[in-house]
């Protein structure tokens, strides 16, 4: 009996000895973002998974990738991952459904343009985050530019993780190099719509008839100096070039209707294609049919357009870089109010924005598989990664942790957080316009919005005729009863907030 009893202590003590081993083996794993809290915080909790939907096409080799995060997470948070891609013209469609079936997932993509992070936040579709972040997020809160988090508050409140990446907003003209090398264009003398017609039609004088001048889809909008609303999808913002304390009518202004003549001119001209009020998108790079098309930049954007066309992309600027709140919300990731676990989550997300290893896995897939590194921080991608693997690293968490392309400047983030320092800030940045009390009236602006808009911002009608029909239509919407909310709600923001 007494042999009994000492073998069953021995065994109870080797047990407790084991744990106290797995215990110490977890809390000090290689932590390469110096979060030395991360595994101790969630060590002594049951291990979870999270439920994470991210935007972007279907990836052949997620799971294998995705099995390799999930071994990292669970020694550094006792966590794992089960990521799901939604494409991208569903993401929007799809994420509003997901969310009112009451799913309890965790996280999930949201933006100033897809699964719209304003709208959805005031709804108590995302959970507040400020407490998380004060407690399991430190790590976010020393390496995030701070704008980001004051641009997309709400009342005060955060709703979702900014990306870390380019702040400022800025519009440049793309050009095909060859037919820059070809007819020795100045492309520095360009900025305006104007500016382009002599370069338009030489294009369209001296190559062949597939060859199209102005590149662009019925999304196409002429560049206007406006601090807009809802974005420039909705004809409502201030005139950064006027008075920047009063929201407008965009389409009644002068900018607008000239600009409108412009692309009309160019439209009859054949600049454009003539089905472009119908064009959903454009295959323009990857044809390389093409001399000029318009997109927002970044530093060195140029290399990775280039890099990924297979031929020389140039670009000029249409405008300076200018913060705008839409800016600071262009790639964020929110925590579901239906999540189970926002304490992990939180935690996860803290590690997508400070841990080099864990970000450069997410992104870039597996070394040795996917690409191979040629220096600590620079990558040479594999077949695999072209084929297997390519995910949007723009809105995947801290850009500035990511590993760099051999053609890559050595100063590239650098050049990025100069380009954010650099920038003019728009009058109403960090203003959140709560649509609530003119929802009817804003739905139906939208459609009008988008019954008229591709027809008259290509030039495929005569704006003279078009445009007047598409603001009597707004007005009778409701257009002028938007403006005055977004006014008075500006004017308190304005009061609550001086400058």
């Amino acid at each position: 009996m007494k042999t009994r009893k000492i073998a069953l202590l021995m065994a109870a003590l080797m047990l407790a000895f084991a744990t106290m081993l797995a215990g110490c083996g977890g809390s000090n794993t290689n932590d390469t973002s110096g979060n030395t809290a991360s595994g101790g915080e969630s060590g002594d909790k049951d291990p979870v998974k999270l439920k994470v939907y991210l935007i972007g096409g279907p990836q052949r080799d997620l799971p294998i990738v995705q099995d390799e995060m999930n071994k990292y997470l669970m020694e550094k948070i006792n966590t794992t991952v089960d990521i799901t891609m939604i494409d991208w013209g569903d993401y929007s469609k799809r994420m509003p459904v997901i969310t009112a079936s009451g799913e309890n997932y965790d996280i999930a993509f949201t933006s100033s343009w897809a699964y719209d992070y304003l709208p959805n936040a005031t709804r108590g579709a995302f959970l507040p985050i400020n407490d998380l972040l004060d407690k399991y997020g430190q790590g976010i809160k020393e390496q995030l530019d701070p704008r980001f988090l004051t641009g997309s508050q709400i009342g005060g409140q955060n709703y979702a993780v900014p990306v870390n990446k380019e702040l400022a907003s800025q519009w440049v003209w793309r050009f095909n190099k060859q037919y820059v090398d070809k007819y020795n264009m100045d492309i520095t003398k360009i900025r305006t719509l104007e500016d382009l017609e002599p370069y338009l039609q030489q294009i369209k004088d001296n190559e062949p008839a597939d060859i199209t001048p102005l590149a662009v889809p019925k999304g196409f909008k002429p560049y206007l100096a406006f601090d807009f609303l809802l974005g420039d999808e909705f004809p409502v913002g201030i005139n950064m070039d006027g008075d920047t304390g009063k929201y407008v009518n965009v389409l009644e202004s002068e900018e607008l209707k000239s600009s409108l003549k412009t692309i009309r001119k160019y439209y009859q001209a054949g600049y454009l294609r003539k089905d472009v009020a119908t064009l959903e998108g454009i295959d323009n790079i990857k044809t390389g049919k093409w001399f000029v098309d318009r997109e927002q930049t970044q530093p060195y954007a140029e290399l990775g357009w280039s890099r990924s066309a297979g031929y020389d992309i140039v670009t000029t600027p249409m405008q300076d870089p200018v913060i705008f709140t839409g800016s600071a919300t262009g790639a964020m990731h929110a925590i579901s109010a239906n999540s189970k676990n926002p304490e992990r989550a939180m935690m996860f997300l803290n590690l997508l924005n400070t841990d080099p290893y864990l970000r450069n896995l997410i992104n870039y897939g597996i070394e040795g598989t996917h690409y191979k590194k040629i220096s600590d921080n620079v990558i040479e991608d594999l077949p695999a990664m072209k084929d297997g693997f390519q995910m949007p690293g723009f809105a995947l968490g801290n850009l500035f942790l990511t590993y760099m392309h051999k053609e890559d400047p050595a100063d590239k983030w650098e050049a990025f957080k100069e380009f954010n320092n650099s920038a003019k800030v728009a009058p109403s940045f960090g203003f959140n316009f709560n649509p609530d009390p003119v929802k009817t009236e804003v739905a139906s602006i939208s459609a009008i919005v988008k019954e008229f808009y591709p027809s008259i911002m290509t030039g495929a009608v005569d704006p003279d005729e078009h445009l007047p029909k598409a603001i009597e239509k707004l007005k009778a919407a409701g257009l002028d009863k938007v403006i005055a909310e977004a006014q008075k709600q500006y004017d308190e923001w304005q009061a609550a907030n001086p400058k």
